[in-house]
């Protein structure tokens, strides 16, 4: 019995010890080296956060099937400065859109309600082009990357469509100043000839450009009867008297235009200026007087509509019919110009 329990417990010894030196060989030792393949190499970081948010993994696979956004656009003002090659121009300080609505009205020699104007800003204004003087005045205000605002004259926009458009090309305001240049404050005007001047003026300007300009009209000799003010309230015209009249059309010499403005404009601080493109001698005086402009601080700021003029179809048709535009010949060339000599 004793022998019997004696070699039960040798057997489970020798067990215990076979079993314990087999763990001692086949285990890994803290300080052996790991097996020296490739998969046992330290994985080097990855640059992305180590943890990830399901969400962005979502987004980040789904934009592997859509085209990436489209890059944000510039902005106008600085798209605009970015071109300008004149370090030391004038310039755009700001820009304002006019909601013209119920036919607001702007420039305190007659209409006094919307003082927008801070100390030192001014308005740039040319009426009566376009005109031959036109290009002149735009390579002026191009030399110092700088906006006016144009009312022409709708019969003259039919002479220089194409000077017109070398206007809005420029990224310049265009609004209307009548068909003839007709002062509505004549008395032998009727009402609806008073409309007729300011409705076809609009359609002129349109046909010019092959689409409307702003709201923006100006009263020939600032001779606003209360009747056409309160029919372009109706139409949402806005009206444009000014602070400063430059009398360049009165001038002898481009130094008066210069002199005039400038006299005016320091004893005022700001406003709108009234000026003629289709005047040479301002064409001429606009290079130094912008010059003047800037080194007195003076800043630019360029008035937009919101919306454009919606014209009339009556006189959209009737402006094409006085042009009397000659009609397209279908005949061959050879048939209309034959070589005689050589």
């Amino acid at each position: 019995m004793r022998n019997a329990l004696g070699l039960m417990l040798a057997s489970v010894m020798t067990a215990v010890v076979i079993t314990g030196v087999w763990f001692w060989t086949s285990s890994p030792r803290a300080d052996a080296a790991p097996p020296q393949t490739v998969a046992a190499r330290k994985a080097e970081p990855l640059p992305a956060p180590a943890k990830l948010a399901l969400k962005d993994d979502v987004e980040t696979t789904a934009s592997l099937s859509k085209p990436a956004p489209a890059p944000a656009p510039v902005p106008a003002a600085q798209l605009a400065r970015s071109t300008c090659a004149n370090p030391d121009a004038l310039g755009v300080s700001r820009t304002v859109v006019i909601d013209t609505t119920g036919g607001p009205g702007f420039g305190f020699l007659q209409y006094k309600q919307f003082d927008f104007l801070t100390d030192k800003e001014i308005v740039l204004t040319f009426d009566d082009g376009p005109w031959p003087t036109t290009p002149a005045v735009l390579k002026a205000l191009a030399d110092e990357c700088t906006k006016g605002l144009f009312f022409p004259v709708g019969k003259h926009t039919t002479y220089h469509p194409e000077i017109l458009k070398q206007v809005a090309a420029a990224g310049h305001t265009i609004g209307s100043h009548t068909w003839s240049h007709a002062n509505l404050n004549n008395k032998k005007l009727t009402e609806q000839q008073d409309k007729d001047e300011i409705e076809k003026g609009f359609s002129a300007v349109k046909w010019a450009l092959g689409a409307s300009p702003a709201p923006f009209f100006r009263f020939p000799a600032l001779q606003h009867p209360p009747a056409m003010v309160t029919y372009l309230g109706t139409r949402n015209v806005g009206i444009f008297s000014c602070d400063l009249d430059s009398f360049d059309f009165k001038a002898s010499k481009p130094q008066q235009v210069i002199d005039t403005v400038m006299k005016k404009l320091d004893k005022l601080g700001k406003g709108i200026i009234l000026m003629h493109d289709f005047q040479k001698h301002t064409a001429e005086a606009l290079p130094a007087l912008l010059r003047k402009l800037k080194d007195g601080g003076y800043k630019v700021v360029q008035m937009k509509a919101k919306t454009p003029v919606q014209t009339i179809a009556q006189y959209d048709d009737e402006v094409v019919k006085d042009l009397k535009l000659p009609t397209v010949s279908s005949r061959p060339v050879s048939s209309v110009v034959q070589t005689i000599s050589e």
